[in-house]
């Protein structure tokens, strides 16, 4: 440091003080303006990203709102339809338990009244060939000779052999 010092030249300071005061000046004027503007204008820039960062966000929670009442909408009405379709899906199979119920009861019905007219035919003819056999007997009986008892009973159990019910 002595020796910077000791060879400390004042005209050499003179000039290097111009020069810096001149380069100053030279900077001050042509780039010190247009540098102050470039970061003036990229510090705009960025408040404005920022900005519409900002807004964005705003704008994506209110999409994210609307989507959100959208699908609560949508699923409610999904429900709805749901229960509607469970609703009429019962209707419809409660409709046709009771039709298949009473087709079954009308078959039931026309098969007991079938089965009682058969009843009623085969009681008619059963009837009918009773009478028949019974008028026989009494014809056969009345061409036989009645004086004679035994004849009587042993016609009578004859007849009864030779007819035979069905």
């Amino acid at each position: 440091m002595d020796k910077l010092i000791n060879d400390f030249s004042f005209g050499l300071f003179f000039w290097q003080a111009i020069i810096l005061v001149v380069i100053i000046f030279l900077l001050g004027k042509f780039a010190w303006k247009p540098i102050i503007e470039a970061l003036n204008a990229r510090e705009e820039g960025i408040a404005n990203a920022i900005a519409s960062a900002e807004l964005a966000r705003k704008e994506m929670a209110t999409l994210k709102a609307e989507n959100d009442a959208i699908l609560h909408q949508a699923r409610a009405e999904r429900d709805a339809i749901m229960k509607e379709a469970r609703e009429i899906k019962d209707k419809m199979i409660a409709a046709a338990e009771t039709e298949a119920k009473v087709k079954a009861d009308a078959i039931v019905e026309k098969a007991k009244a079938e089965v009682a007219a058969e009843k009623n035919a085969a009681m008619a003819e059963l009837k009918s060939h009773v009478s028949a056999i019974s008028v026989e007997i009494a014809e056969k009986l009345l061409k036989a000779e009645l004086a004679n008892k035994e004849a009587q009973t042993g016609l009578v159990e004859k007849m009864l052999d030779e007819v035979k019910l069905n």
